[in-house]
């Protein structure tokens, strides 16, 4: 589905575009000038590199091949987690801190994990929440100290996770000025010789399908897929605040369900299971 509406949201901005365009008399090869396409490619792929560190670099290939596969945001996949983070929060009430080591040590090989092989894909996922008990079962630290550590490192990693959204806002504002050096090149080029009216003609239309590529590059490819990226950061950091919120009020003495029914309601309304729905999966649980 992501990349259906990657596709055709594109589609139907060239479409539109070149639809009006030819309404108006306009023939679309008017609008493609190799030397300009090359200057505004060339000066894009620069303000990315030169802005981006190598791990935003490498965050931000991630982050635009997400945009095509799309990130999980179904109703079925947080109540899956609301299960899991419910089984292995039982562990420790049960049993004890302790007896949760033997799942966080090694979640690959966990009588839990294994139970939900779609959490247990999401290696991200997996590492916050199993470093997220590993203090609570070493015993370093108070239970209601739990809560401040877990904002912060999640805090950590938001910040971290938007800095290839930030570089791709960065290049949609720089777009039109960019657009704009193509121009004024193609204008530089036409001003040096205008013997031949029908050539400069020619010239300054050149120039102008340069400010015209900058433009619409940036407000209908680089701002979209920046926004996207958000979203999709946003759609994994509610999963990770789930876990810090299950674990957080079950260290401060609530009992595992009503520690992840707290996180039900930090769900938003459309992916958010009713009490009721809640209430029989823990059931099924139980009687598993």
């Amino acid at each position: 589905m992501a990349a259906i509406l990657l596709i055709g949201g594109t589609i139907v901005a060239i479409g539109a575009t070149l639809g009006g365009f030819m309404m108006g008399g306009g023939k679309p090869m008017q609008l493609i000038h190799p030397g300009e396409i090359i200057i505004i490619a060339g000066i894009a792929t620069s303000i990315v590199l030169i802005s981006s560190p190598f791990a935003v670099l490498t965050r931000l290939i991630k982050d635009l091949m997400t945009c095509v596969k799309g990130v999980d945001t179904t109703k079925e996949r947080f109540t899956s987690m609301l299960q899991l983070l419910y089984e292995i929060l039982q562990v420790g009430r049960r049993k004890g801190y302790i007896a949760m080591d033997e799942h966080i040590g090694d979640p690959e090989s966990s009588s839990i994990f294994s139970k939900y092989p779609t959490f247990l894909a999401d290696p991200v996922a997996v590492e916050f929440l199993c470093s997220a008990l590993r203090p609570l079962v070493d015993g370093k630290i108070k239970p209601d100290q739990i809560d401040a550590i877990l904002q912060t490192e999640l805090k950590s990693k938001v910040t971290e996770a938007n800095k290839s959204a930030e570089t791709m806002m960065y290049l949609m504002d720089s777009m039109p000025g960019v657009g704009i050096v193509a121009a004024l090149m193609g204008i530089i080029n036409t001003m040096s010789d205008l013997s031949d009216p029908g050539v400069i003609a020619k010239k300054i239309s050149a120039a102008l399908s340069g400010t015209f590529l900058g433009i619409f590059s940036a407000y209908a490819l680089f701002g979209p897929l920046g926004v996207l990226i958000k979203h999709n950061n946003s759609a994994a950091a509610l999963g990770l605040d789930i876990i810090r919120v299950s674990i957080a009020s079950f260290a401060k003495g609530l009992a595992p369900a009503m520690a992840v029914d707290v996180s039900r309601r930090a769900l938003p309304s459309n992916i958010q299971p009713s009490g009721d729905e809640l209430e029989e999966l823990i059931k099924q649980i139980k009687q598993s």
